[in-house]
């Protein structure tokens, strides 16, 4: 009998990319149904993803569009992209699908927590920054702006800004389901994550000095969350190292399989 777990035992090559393509088919099927049911709101969405910065603009002062067709284009990016976030359940839904047929039963029981705590800390990674992060960031740049000189963002400028730092959020509230799952897969162990604290603290300010706008306000903003993120992620790390290891035996993995099918 084949040590191949669950239904990965007869299924050929091909099978593997038929497969492949539907899911990232419907993806992208995905996407763009969400896509159309917003396109409606365009404008509305834009309107509410720049209230951060709005709500500290000088009295008088207004967002602008240097470019001809940037009223139009701009907002509909926007839309695409929320599309795409919103999609992403569905998106992680199919990778799921495609790999759990090679797992086996005490692997998905780990995953699938793994899975669903990816997807809510990336929304809220992305809340975190909507909510905290930028009234804080808009505020300082607003008190900071020279005399003489009138704060009027472009709104191309201001999408790109935002996205940025929206998606270097929810990849960063991403850490703690990163190391539970190196704690998980036997890449790493708790001891050793506790000692290389010092060299992670750092690497979350270069981090966010890559990932965020040149400005030191914002780096912070995300590299602190990141490194207690890290504290949380060791956390859970332990309480698996804990559970899990001692039950992974071969013998536990050959339990874990279904009768192989008949060929």
């Amino acid at each position: 009998m084949s040590d191949l777990p669950e239904n990965d035992q007869h299924m050929p090559l091909v099978s593997h990319l038929t497969e492949l393509r539907t899911r990232l088919l419907r993806c992208v099927a995905a996407i763009f149904i969400i896509f159309a049911g917003l396109f409606a709101f365009t404008q509305q969405i834009y309107t509410f993803v720049s209230t951060p910065l709005r709500q500290y603009l000088p009295v008088g002062a207004t967002m602008i569009a240097t470019d001809v067709s940037s009223p139009f284009l701009t907002p509909l990016k926007l839309t695409m992209m929320v599309s795409l976030f919103l999609a992403i359940p569905v998106i992680l839904h199919q990778i799921w699908g495609f790999i759990a047929p090679g797992l086996y039963k005490h692997e998905k029981r780990v995953a699938v927590p793994l899975l669903i705590s990816s997807i809510l800390l990336f929304y809220i990674g992305m809340a975190f920054a909507y909510y905290f992060v930028f009234p804080l960031i808009f505020k300082f740049f607003a008190a900071a702006t020279p005399a003489g000189v009138e704060m009027m963002t472009d709104i191309a400028s201001y999408l790109d800004f935002v996205m940025t730092l929206f998606f270097a959020f929810g990849v960063a509230f991403e850490i703690p389901v990163a190391v539970v799952l190196l704690v998980w897969i036997g890449v790493v162990d708790v001891k050793y994550l506790k000692k290389i604290r010092p060299y992670v603290i750092i690497g979350c300010f270069v981090v966010g000095m890559i990932l965020t706008p040149p400005d030191i306000f914002s780096q912070t903003l995300l590299a602190v969350p990141m490194w207690m993120l890290f504290e949380i992620g060791i956390l859970f790390g332990a309480l698996v190292s804990k559970r899990e290891r001692p039950d992974e035996t071969p013998a536990d993995d050959h339990n874990d399989q279904p009768p192989a099918t008949q060929a």
